[in-house]
């Protein structure tokens, strides 16, 4: 099929590129000339394993443009891939959606299906229809349908091409029919369900699973008082197949570009329509607090961190990716640099990211020993696989003083009770094999 994307972020790009791996013919549409270019020679503009490899493999069947009426005016089916971000009252900003709605209305020739792929609130699929019907062009039909995602920034080209499920929500059977001949080769379990529906099911899912961080890291935090270890908590409670064991590894809360988000959008739709999600309000308040555990844990060693040398493992909110958004270190670092401390930052692959944030503030390290020379203490924010790689040695061997927070639980307790270190970590014991004595 002849298909066109409207986007190129980790939504858009992902679904374009993955789409032409299964044989469609797709033309990825944005408004970023330089994107544009880095595309057109076979490079990704976002950091995403897997996506540059496979983007070259399908060069042929791929076209990258910003001129939107040539890639619209043709295809059998456009997908809007484009942002929806947070506005300051919580409530999703559709602006770009809408305006993408309004360009395709005045470009296509043909009867097609636009797709919203975007994250959208329920309901914003029957605007979309009405809007584009009220500026349509050309004498066409158009059906517009809900088709969520449910990928992971890190792991998003594995999460497309196989999808634990396809959600496709339509007000007529034959849009509904065409999806389905564009997922043929997925080979995934298909929901055919009403717009609503499906735009409920992207929202309950995010939140769901985000209520499940926040519950888990309540539980971790009520275990550092009692004693208990929450690793052995979270590994009991996921024999049960009604929990299950994925979304239970407890730390500093939730970042990325969808649940804090989408938290925040469905809470606000259900005040608008004058009902409180009290769970989901739960989830939000629990995640902003725990953003700020290792920050407060460092009040045990230190009275202020002023003049103080402070290791940062990790800047992303999570490991494979270099997105920053709701990362804890975005709260963190601002506090640190205030509180007086002297920060000293490693990331894989968000330094460069950080840096258009905090350019003068930090040094940046290209190794992890080199941020650790020195340091007073060491915050770990991300647990990349080269920090939970690492060699515990070097804590004591190169930092000045081996006090360890770990918001990640990067390290096995029995084995870093092996060194001569302080490792504070979320919900399990603290190592103090140092037999310092603190604040």
């Amino acid at each position: 099929m002849k298909i066109a994307v409207a986007g190129t972020g980790y939504v858009g790009l992902v679904t374009g590129v993955c789409l032409a791996e299964y044989g469609h013919s797709v033309t990825c549409v944005d408004i970023d000339e330089n994107k544009i270019s880095l595309m057109q020679s076979g490079i990704s503009p976002i950091y995403e394993p897997g996506l540059q490899d496979l983007m070259k493999k399908n060069m042929a069947k791929l076209l990258f443009t910003s001129n939107y009426v040539e890639a619209y005016h043709n295809a059998d089916v456009i997908f809007i891939g484009v942002g929806t971000p947070e506005k300051p009252d919580g409530s999703a900003d559709l602006q770009y959606v809408y305006g993408v709605a309004e360009q395709i209305a005045n470009s296509v020739k043909n009867d097609c299906v636009i797709v919203v792929k975007s994250t959208v609130p329920i309901g914003t699929n029957d605007k979309i229809q009405e809007l584009i019907e009220s500026n349509l062009k050309h004498d066409v039909k158009v059906s517009v349908a809900s088709n969520p995602e449910f990928l992971s920034q890190g792991s998003a080209v594995k999460d497309t091409l196989h999808s634990s499920r396809i959600v496709i929500g339509v007000e007529d059977k034959s849009a509904g029919e065409i999806l389905k001949q564009v997922y043929e080769e997925f080979n995934a379990p298909i929901l055919v369900t009403n717009r609503k529906s499906a735009e409920m099911i992207k929202y309950a899912s995010n939140d769901f699973l985000a209520l499940k961080i926040s519950f888990i890291n309540e539980i971790a935090n009520l275990c550092e008082i009692i004693g208990a270890d929450i690793e052995d908590v979270a590994h009991g409670m996921g024999f049960d197949g009604r929990i299950g064991n994925k979304f239970l590894n407890a730390g500093i809360g939730y970042g990325g570009s969808c649940f804090p988000k989408d938290t925040k959008a469905l809470h606000w739709l259900a005040n608008f329509h004058d009902y409180e999600l009290r769970t989901v309000k739960a989830a939000i308040d629990v995640n902003e607090n725990q953003k700020l555990k290792l920050y407060k844990k460092s009040r045990r060693y230190f009275d202020s961190l002023k003049g103080l040398t402070v290791a940062v493992l990790g800047l992303t909110f999570k490991p494979g990716t270099d997105d920053l958004r709701e990362a804890p270190t975005l709260v963190n670092i601002p506090l640190m640099i205030e509180d007086g401390a002297i920060v000293k930052a490693w990331d894989p692959v968000g330094i460069e990211n950080f840096q258009k944030l905090y350019s003068d503030d930090i040094t940046y390290s290209t190794s992890i020993e080199e941020t650790l020379r020195e340091a007073d203490v060491c915050f770990i924010f991300t647990e990349w696989d080269e920090v939970k790689q690492v060699d515990l040695s070097i804590f004591n061997l190169v930092m000045k003083t081996p006090i360890v927070l770990d918001g990640r639980n990067c390290f096995n307790i029995h084995e870093v009770k092996k060194h001569k270190i302080v490792y504070d970590s979320i919900g399990r014991e603290t190592v103090n094999t140092l037999e310092m004595t603190f604040v």
